[in-house]
Parts: C-alpha cells; structure tokens; sequence
C-alpha cells in the first residue's frame, strides 16, 4: 500500500483533489472530523495528514512513501528525498524585505537577519559572502526591523500586503515556492513503476489546468 502524507490545511486539500480526480479517491477523507489517517486496499493507497512542515521528515524517515511540501520546506530541512514534480499550487515567494531607508552594509560588516528560515537565510547570504547574524523568530517576524531586532527578514510573501501595512518593502525575491511531489528514495527505487503511475496522472492535471 503506497502511504501519502499531505499538509493540513487548504494547501493539502488541494492536493488531495488532484489525488481524487487522478482516480485516488478514497472514502471519508473530506468528511472532516479529527480522524488523521484513511485507505483504500482496493485501489492500494493510504493518506494520513500532517502538519505541512513534517511532511519531508515522514517521507525522508520512511513512514511514508511519497508526500507533497513546499519548496521552502524542502530546502529549510535539507530532506533527502526525491523531487519528482512541481504542482503548480501554492505559490509564492521567499524574499528579503526591510525598511524603505534600508541600504546593505558593506561584506566586512555583520548583516543582522529575522527569520525562522535559518538554513535558507544562511545558504543565500553566505553564497554573496556576507557576514551575517541569524536571529530566528517564530512569528511576526515583520516587527524585526521595526524595533531594531534587525537589519532585514527573510520570509514567504504572497500578496506583500503584510509587508505595507507594517512599511516594509520588499528587496528582493530569493526563490520561488510551489508544492512539490517528493518520494523516499528507498522506496522510489523499488517502487519506481507504480510511484511514476502517480506522477504521470497528476502531471496531466498540471498540465491541463
């Protein structure tokens, strides 16, 4: 049976539909209610949902076989797994934002960074040889650099009205997020026919949307 984690919330129900109309449908799942995991033997498929920044951590460990997260998500946790496609959903961005009269110091100078991204953070500034000080923050990060905690905040923007009400401008964008497909590895390599069944269904819907 092929174990599925999907991310609590609009995000996962979204992909579940894709899921539902590749003909992986299974009984009860939108019934609602608190119940967490759902299969059906006959068309040998099992879903459980989880908390969306889990997901590469059951899928990485093996309590899954595939799953769906973020593209942050995958490169704040490093996960070892395969990226077999992009869905298309979820889309929005990972950026620097800062006050208007922001101006980078120079490399020598000590950049100080809000985010509860520290991987991603760390990863761009160290690739522009930048000496920086990660400060991690858990939520409302925009107030950082309102009360002087920091320089800049590295952080997912959508609309970027979040971001204006707080007179904060967006610097610059470092990726874009889109939910991922992702796969053990382990599993993927000998599972490899029916895991690209899968795939090959939902790349359809993709395409077509």
């Amino acid at each position: 049976m092929i174990r599925v984690a999907l991310p609590k919330g609009r995000l996962g129900e979204k992909v579940y539909d894709m899921f539902k109309s590749a003909g992986y449908g299974v009984s009860g799942i939108e019934d609602g209610g608190r119940k967490l995991i759902f299969e059906d033997k006959k068309k040998n498929i099992c879903y459980f949902w989880v908390k969306p920044s889990d997901v590469a951590i059951y899928v990485e460990r093996g309590a899954a076989d595939i799953g769906v997260a973020g593209k942050d998500i995958l490169l704040e946790s490093r996960a070892d797994v395969f990226e077999l496609l992009d869905l298309g959903v979820g889309k929005c961005r990972m950026s620097v934002a800062a006050k208007a009269d922001f101006k980078y110091p120079k490399f020598t100078d000590t950049l100080r960074v809000a985010t509860k991204f520290e991987n991603i953070a760390s990863d761009f500034y160290r690739s522009r040889f930048q000496n920086v000080d990660i400060i991690h923050l858990n939520g409302s990060i925009e107030l950082a650099p309102l009360l002087g905690l920091s320089d800049v905040i590295v952080d997912i923007v959508e609309s970027g009205n979040t971001l204006k009400e707080n007179k904060l401008v967006e610097i610059e964008s470092i990726f874009q997020i889109s939910a991922r497909l992702i796969a053990n590895k382990a599993y993927y390599r000998f599972n490899k026919d029916e895991i690209n069944k899968i795939k090959l269904m939902i790349e359809k819907l993709v395409e077509n949307k």
